[in-house]
């Protein structure tokens, strides 16, 4: 017996592509830019390191997003690395709002907006911008970064923030705790 022929499109579809992608753990970053009307920001998980010769960047905006017309106006941005317990900025940073910025701490050193409790963060110019479908590959080229040491990223895994797991961290903190209970 012979089955009839069955044509499958092998292309997935946006949700099905959306839900499996959420499988590829990343890190979460807050993108900021200022205007002659104000800062814009936005959170971005899509964010890599491209070149060290010269150092270079990449991140994708939405081409719909008010961020990615404020960043091409302004001509530069910042990516700011968020860590682990800074989940309330992701959200923040995520939602179509006025006052993103209200309340936040920001550094006045930079001629865009730079969280001041971020974990690391990268000063580009806009070096190139590049199609990608419904998005914007935006190339940065970094004229500053900075970084704290000792920190632990915020981590978006499954349609979920999250952290770092450190055994030998945990282990630690568990020895101490049950030392200075003891004593």
């Amino acid at each position: 017996m012979t089955l009839p022929a069955t044509t499958v499109d092998p292309r997935p579809s946006a949700p099905h592509f959306r839900q499996a992608i959420s499988h590829f753990s990343t890190g979460v970053a807050v993108v900021t830019t200022r205007t002659s009307t104000g800062p814009a920001g936005m959170t971005a998980s899509a964010v890599a390191s491209l070149s060290l010769d010269p150092v270079q960047l990449l991140v994708c905006i939405g081409t719909t997003l008010p961020t990615r017309s404020a960043i091409e106006e302004s001509g530069r941005f910042a990516v700011n690395v968020l860590g682990e317990g800074q989940e309330h900025l992701a959200r923040r940073f995520a939602t179509r709002r006025d006052d993103k910025f209200a309340g936040v701490a920001l550094r006045t050193d930079d001629d865009v907006p730079v969280l001041a409790d971020a974990i690391a963060h990268f000063v580009c110019s806009v070096g190139s911008a590049l199609p990608g479908g419904d998005h914007t590959i935006v190339i940065g080229d970094v004229l500053t970064c900075e970084f704290r040491a000792g920190t632990s990223p915020l981590v978006y895994f499954a349609s979920t923030f999250g952290g770092l797991c450190d055994p030998q961290g945990h282990a630690r903190e568990a020895f101490h705790w049950q030392l200075a209970s003891a004593m």
